[in-house]
């Protein structure tokens, strides 16, 4: 076992477990909606990738949205390819939980889904979401294209600021281009819709992010 620091601490590439080629069995087709998880999806749909806590409560924050057609929990910026959950809960991949997200930008903004990915979680946490602790955890945008990055940083910027006003610290949320996501394993799907009754430690700060919902980077 990893000590708690070492959980809290980015693994080196050469420290990573090693993983496998082929990729893990998941569900064929969301559990909410029953749209096929990877795709084909409309043509002209958005895609976002965030990382806030536990995927299990992430993800229900997003499938409730209007304007948000496939939602799926997996792992994402690390090294270890095609990694097992217990693998991630090692802190040994380096992998972050995260909630994929397919939405209809005509309907639906890049921006609004930054506003809820703020104001769902504590962004200041580093390596942690409340009691839950280690390096798939923490706090993360990954971004498709030019144009979502400059929202994330403008609406990072803008939080931040409201932040401080209530005395929060900085903002440690990661801002990457997006990596190859893995899919998680069928149980976790759209876990807390199978689970009503689920863990669900996901929490944010009260705080209102003080950004619009005109502009759609898709």
């Amino acid at each position: 076992m990893f000590s708690l620091r070492k959980k809290i601490e980015m693994p080196a590439p050469e420290e990573a477990l090693p993983g496998r080629d082929a990729p893990l069995g998941t569900a064929e087709r969301h559990f909410i909606n029953g749209a096929p998880l990877k795709g084909p999806y409309p043509e002209g749909s958005g895609k976002a990738m965030f990382g806030l806590g536990c995927f299990w409560g992430a993800e229900r924050k997003f499938w409730q949205v209007p304007g948000v057609l496939v939602t799926a929990a997996g792992y994402a910026a690390g090294y270890t390819p095609n990694p097992t959950y217990e693998e991630v809960c090692t802190g040994r991949t380096g992998h972050n939980e995260v909630v994929f997200i397919v939405y209809d930008p005509k309907k639906l903004s890049y921006e609004m889904l930054l506003k809820i990915f703020w104001e769902s979680h504590d962004p200041t946490q580093g390596m942690r979401q409340g009691n839950d602790i280690g390096t798939q955890y923490r706090s993360g945008i990954y971004v498709f294209g030019e144009a979502q990055r400059k929202a994330a940083e403008a609406s990072k910027a803008a939080f931040e600021r409201a932040l401080a006003a209530q005395g929060y610290g900085a903002i440690t949320t990661e801002i990457l281009d997006a990596p190859e996501f893995y899919f998680a394993e069928d149980y976790h799907q759209q876990y807390l819709a199978k689970s009503p009754n689920g863990y669900c430690g996901l929490g944010g700060t009260g705080v209102s992010c003080p950004i619009g919902t005109g502009i759609a980077a898709d």
